[in-house]
């Protein structure tokens, strides 16, 4: 399969695995445009760092530092891709008695996880997915590369540059050198790779409906989100470029007071829309295994680019999700913004718009969630959840869904339904299904002489049986094929 996809330069196998060729020491995604190498000379891996560990270095034409994630490191242990989380959402490197620690494992474990499922070791992969990110700022920003190096998670300029010419034999300045130019005037932006087929007007579609006043603006071709992290905030605007397979990502940055630092955030703002517009699923692999029931081929036919929406954070889709339950969508968005501009971080941009933050769990701590149109048992229900969240009996780096599940429903106020659906979008699990959601028993249960009937929770849970573990793409299968309802 390997040979054929290479060959036929197929995009839809984009990021799935890498072409290493032991005659040039060199490593290329399989939409390359170099002429392909003999069969002979080749190895085939998984991911860009799996590669960069055996010595090859990434190619400078297609540039495996913008390929789509891996989806075969998306399916490891659950406990190696919470320790692959952190790893990602935070700056610096961690050492395995660090991540062990933190995952409640001991190191000696953790280690033996690592080395017998991906074969390395956690500095070696956060070095190699750093020095890809590195490079892509190198060559598509006009920052600094002191300001790229931070960005990268070094704090130690000697020490990013040793690293980075490890891994792509060239020094920082080297690669700048032919890209300062053409850069230095740009806007600061990156390039989002995705493999087709990529329904953008369905995404964005999904998020109008839902966007919050104050925090995310969406128009007929663009997706606009304020954020804060780190104490840095900005405004980032996301466009489609379907002739190039990518999404291009905009920042306008605040700067922030004298003798502060700019916080390291493009990283984990570019993880988070990688999560937000789902751009590592493996569509192929989706429709074929959920293909084979009637209702969900239907609408595959109609949209084979199917993603699943996700969320910018969590916790604010958590509670988001509190909001909306026995309401309406437009109901529960409007009070979340009622939350936002009550609670939530304020600022100006550089054409004088208004935006906000949302609040953090910190920040909404002594909220009591009243004048905003809620009930009192479920203003209360939001103060215990906050309340969870700030003491860690909710921990949003689980992996497991049914243990976040459990998590959840122990919380007075929260059942299956918003455990459910809070994994399936908040923390983007695709094998989460809300099999008590009235549109999915609707979906399901069919149309006879005009009305919808609803099946039961029971027979839904047994139908969705053959979809694992792509469940939760099922589910907004069903809600689509409702139509306007």
């Amino acid at each position: 399969m390997y040979a054929r996809a290479r060959l036929a330069r197929d995009p839809r196998f984009d990021g799935s695995f890498y072409t290493a060729v032991r005659t040039t020491g060199i490593f290329c995604r399989p939409i390359c445009p170099a002429r392909p190498p003999k069969e002979e000379n080749v190895t085939y891996y998984e991911s860009a760092v799996e590669a960069i560990a055996a010595g090859y270095r990434p190619c400078l034409r297609c540039r495996p530092d913008a390929a789509p994630g891996s989806p075969a490191w998306r399916l490891v242990d659950t406990t190696l891709q919470r320790a692959l989380g952190i790893m990602r959402s935070e700056l610096g490197p961690h050492s395995i008695e660090h991540l062990s620690t933190r995952l409640g494992v001991s190191s000696r474990y953790l280690r033996k996880l690592f080395r017998e499922r991906l074969g390395l070791n956690p500095l070696k992969i956060w070095q190699a997915e750093r020095a890809l990110f590195a490079f892509s700022l190198l060559r598509d920003t006009g920052l600094p590369v002191a300001q790229v190096a931070y960005e990268a998670g070094f704090n130690s300029i000697r020490r990013f540059n040793d690293v980075f010419r490890e891994v792509y034999q060239q020094t920082p300045t080297e690669v700048r050198r032919g890209a300062a130019a053409r850069q230095a005037a740009a806007p600061l932006a990156l390039s989002l790779d995705y493999r087709p087929p990529f329904d953008w007007q369905r995404v964005l579609s999904f998020f109008r409906l839902r966007a919050m006043a104050g925090v995310e603006q969406v128009s007929d071709c663009s997706y606009r989100r304020s954020f804060c992290l780190d104490g840095q905030c900005g405004v980032v605007t996301v466009t489609d470029e379907p002739d190039k397979h990518r999404l291009r990502a905009e920042f306008e940055l605040l700067p922030q007071g004298r003798g502060v630092r700019s916080s390291a955030v493009l990283f984990a703002v570019r993880q988070r829309l990688r999560r937000i517009f789902d751009l590592d699923a493996n569509v192929t692999e989706i429709q074929r295994d959920l293909e084979h029931d009637p209702l969900l081929a239907a609408e595959l036919a109609s949209n084979p680019g199917i993603r699943l929406p996700g969320a910018w954070d969590p916790f604010e889709y958590a509670l988001r999700a509190i909001l909306g339950q026995q309401i309406s969508v437009k109901a529960a968005t409007t009070i979340a913004g009622r939350i936002v501009a009550r609670c939530g971080n304020k600022f100006e941009l550089t054409d004088g718009s208004v935006m906000h933050a949302f609040p953090s769990a910190g920040e909404l701590a002594d909220e009591s969630f009243e004048g905003l149109g809620l009930t009192r048992k479920r203003a209360e229900t939001l103060r215990e959840f906050v309340r969870a969240a700030n003491d860690g009996r909710v921990d949003f780096q689980q992996t497991n869904l049914e243990q976040w599940c459990a998590q959840m429903v122990e919380l007075p106020g929260i059942g299956e339904w918003t455990a459910q659906y809070t994994a399936m979008r908040g923390l983007s699990m695709p094998d989460a299904f809300p099999a008590s959601d009235l549109g999915i028993l609707k979906a399901l249960g069919g149309r006879h002489n005009g009305e919808w009937v609803k099946t039961t929770p029971a027979r839904a849970l047994a139908r969705a049986e053959a979809w694992r573990p792509w469940r939760a793409y099922g589910a907004l299968l069903c809600w689509q094929s409702l139509g306007s309802e």
